[in-house]
This record gives C-alpha cells, sequence and structure tokens, in this order.
C-alpha cells in the first residue's frame, strides 16, 4: 500500500499532464490498492542505438511507478521503427532496415538496465512489438484503419502543417499512431508514459482499447528535455545531447556547461534534488547537477574525478595528465593519417569538413597544444599512442595502440 503523499508524488512530481483529468481520483484509488498493481506503458522506437538524458526523464518516472510496486512494459518498438514515427517531423521519416533497428535494440536493455528495475519478478516485462505486428492479420489492419477518418489524422499537428504547405503525406504514416495504439490493447495498458508531444499517440491507444472493450488507458505526460544548445528537445540529431553510456569526463565537461536557465529543470526531471534547497550560486548549481548525474551513471568516485579532472582543464589548459580520459584504438587506423581524416575515423568530428572547421576554429588540440594545421600528418601509430585528442571543451579521447 503507498504512503500518503506517495500518489501525489508519482502524479505530479515532474509531470506535465495527466489525461482524462476527471479519472484521477479513480487513478489514486487504482495505484493505492496492492492486490492490483497496474500496468504502465512505455513504448521507445530504436530508431538510433544511444539513448540519452532525454530518454531517461520518462524511464526515471517508469522506475518510480516500479518501485511503487506497479508493472512496467517496455515496448521496444522494433516493428514500428520501420515506419518511423511522423512526430515532430515536417517531413517523412527515412525507414529503416530490419538489421538497423535490430542493431539499435540490442544496446537499449543495456542503457536502460541503468535506470530500469529488471531483477525484482514481477516488476518489469520486455516486448518487441514484432511479436504481434509481424503477423497482423490484414482484416485487423482494415478494422484498425476503419478506426479513424482521415480528417483526425489531419488534426495531428504535424500532419495538418504539412497538409497545409503541400508536403507529401504517405499512406504508411498513418499506421504509425494506430499500430502503437494497438500495443496498448495487446499488453492491456493502464497507463502510458511518453513525452508531452506524444498525446495523440497515447490517445489513439486509449480510444483503440475502448473499441476492443477495455477500459482505456491513462496518459501522464512529461516535459520534454531541453538539450544543451538551450533551445530544442535534446535530440542526437542535434549534437545537443548527453548520452547515458558517454564517458564520466565526456558527460560531466557537457552538464556543467548546462545554461543557467536549465538547471533547476535538469536537477527536477534528472534527479532527485530539490533545486531550492541548493545555494543560489549559478556555477555552483552547474558543477553540482553534473557531479550528481554523473555519479548516477557512473557512480561518486569515477564523477569526482572527472570532475577534478575539468577542472585541471581549466586551470592547466592540459589533458596529459587526466585519468578519466575514454580510450580509443588506433588499431583499425590506417596509416599514414592526416589531422581531419583522424577526427572523422575517431568519431570525435562527424564528417571531414567540421574537422576543417573545428581545425581553423582552434578548437583541436593534442595533449593541450593547439593544432592549426589540418593536413598534418602522422605516420605511425607510436607518434600518437597515448596522446589525448580534444575537440573544444567537451569531447576527449586518449588515444592507444
Amino acid at each position: 500500500m503507498l504512503r500518503e503523499g506517495e500518489t501525489d508524488r508519482l502524479l505530479r512530481q515532474g509531470v506535465a499532464e495527466i489525461f482524462p483529468s476527471s479519472g484521477l481520483q479513480e487513478l489514486s484509488h487504482r495505484l493505492a490498492n496492492p492486490h492490483r498493481p497496474l500496468r504502465v506503458k512505455l513504448g521507445i522506437d530504436p530508431t538510433r542505438p544511444d539513448l540519452h538524458l532525454g530518454h531517461a526523464v520518462v524511464l526515471k518516472k517508469m522506475r518510480q511507478f516500479q518501485d511503487a510496486g506497479h508493472t512496467a512494459v517496455l515496448i521496444i518498438g522494433d516493428f514500428t521503427a520501420q515506419i518511423g514515427d511522423p512526430t515532430g517531423k515536417s517531413e517523412m521519416r527515412p525507414r529503416l532496415s530490419k538489421e538497423e533497428v535490430e542493431y539499435n535494440a540490442k544496446t537499449y536493455f543495456d542503457q536502460a538496465r541503468q535506470i530500469l528495475d529488471f531483477d525484482t519478478p514481477g516488476r518489469l516485462e520486455v516486448k518487441f512489438n514484432s511479436e504481434w505486428l509481424n503477423n497482423l492479420d490484414l482484416g485487423v489492419v482494415i478494422n484498425l484503419l476503419a478506426s479513424m477518418t482521415v480528417g483526425q489524422m489531419l488534426a495531428k499537428e504535424d500532419f495538418g502543417e504539412r497538409y497545409k504547405q503541400g508536403t507529401p503525406i504517405y499512406l504508411h504514416e498513418f499506421l504509425y499512431p494506430l499500430l502503437q495504439g494497438y500495443d496498448s490493447v495487446v499488453i492491456r495498458s493502464d497507463i502510458e508514459l511518453g513525452g508531452t508531444e506524444q498525446k495523440f499517440n497515447i490517445l489513439v491507444g486509449r480510444d483503440l482499447q475502448t473499441k476492443y472493450g477495455q477500459p482505456g488507458q491513462f496518459g501522464l505526460l512529461l516535459p520534454l528535455l531541453v538539450g544543451l544548445d538551450g533551445e530544442k528537445k535534446m535530440s542526437k540529431s542535434l549534437d545537443n545531447y548527453v548520452g547515458l553510456t558517454e564517458d564520466p569526463l565526456s558527460m560531466y565537461s557537457k552538464l556543467e556547461k548546462v545554461p543557467d536557465h536549465l538547471v533547476d529543470s535538469y536537477f527536477e526531471l534528472l534527479t532527485d534534488i530539490d533545486p531550492k534547497t541548493l545555494p543560489p550560486d549559478p556555477r555552483q548549481k552547474q558543477k553540482r547537477l553534473a557531479l550528481e548525474i554523473v555519479s548516477i551513471y557512473h557512480g561518486t568516485d569515477r564523477a569526482l574525478q572527472a570532475q577534478q579532472d575539468a577542472e585541471k582543464i581549466v586551470l592547466q589548459g592540459s589533458t596529459a595528465d587526466l585519468e578519466s580520459v575514454p580510450e580509443f584504438s588506433l588499431k583499425d587506423i590506417k596509416f599514414p593519417v592526416p589531422l581531419f581524416y583522424l577526427l572523422k575515423a575517431t568519431g570525435l568530428c562527424k564528417s571531414n569538413n567540421e574537422a576543417h572547421n573545428q581545425i581553423n576554429n582552434g578548437a583541436v588540440r593534442i595533449d593541450g597544444e593547439k593544432m592549426i594545421d589540418p593536413h598534418h600528418t602522422w605516420q605511425t601509430p607510436g607518434e600518437l599512442t597515448n596522446r589525448v585528442l580534444q575537440v573544444g571543451k567537451k569531447k576527449f579521447l586518449k588515444l592507444v595502440p
């Protein structure tokens, strides 16, 4: 049985919206019933191999439901990822191959394990929606399509804007909200979690459940985490993200530079610390935020080491003696290798053009020494072994054999 105040914490802390609001009293009562754990759904499409702190917001809320005795149902959308969620897109998403989706999905478990309880019996079910969508009968598909009108689909903001602008909308895109809604029917979801942009999709699931004779799920929406640029939602494609599996130093270096106006929201959405209890100095709050989040994913000792190393970079401008720098093996690099290609090959830059731009902007260093020639070339691995390659103040790699 939930203690007084715990139900309110589940439904209010860091939550942007719950619907239908008229059923909140009923939902609170069901949450407090120890004899009937609720099924709390979260669907994640493996469109990229890495999860970031934006995903952690909703995973953290799901963990709270687990800790309260309810069952988390994590759906890996390996089938729906091949369609692509049109939410938030001004054009059709590129369709992923089955192989790309399978590769991305493999990484999700280890990353989600850092937040969710995978070990307590009855607290977690992991499903791939290909289990029921791969062999879906055409009659069921027709019934799903018959459950919504074109007008209802165009009421979805992204579809509506594209229609007004004359941007093509492909018929298979209409299937996405219906198929992910059908997931709720199959797993008999009581509550579905999602970001605020997922309201339409969650409502579709609720409507489909009622059409199939089930109680409609509640929707619980979490705020979208704004990325490091301070403007747009966190996204790997926008390079404004912090990955859950990033090394401690990179993670700390990014987080200690979170824009001032976002620090309190990061504390609220990603930690259990109330920012109102912290000293008002903005710089100290940034450093505390970075230390706290790195500790969550890497432990206190590694977080403290990352903090010390980050301070060395600021005070000394050198990376030569840092202990927490991630390593990159040179064994697959073809020598001789020019600097601009090395930056791309190590992943510190996405392209040769970006590498040239970073070098020309004075952002590239090796063991603290600024590199100014994109075509500076090393003939053998030995010339680079155990040296630290750095781009800006957030990206570091120690080059090893």
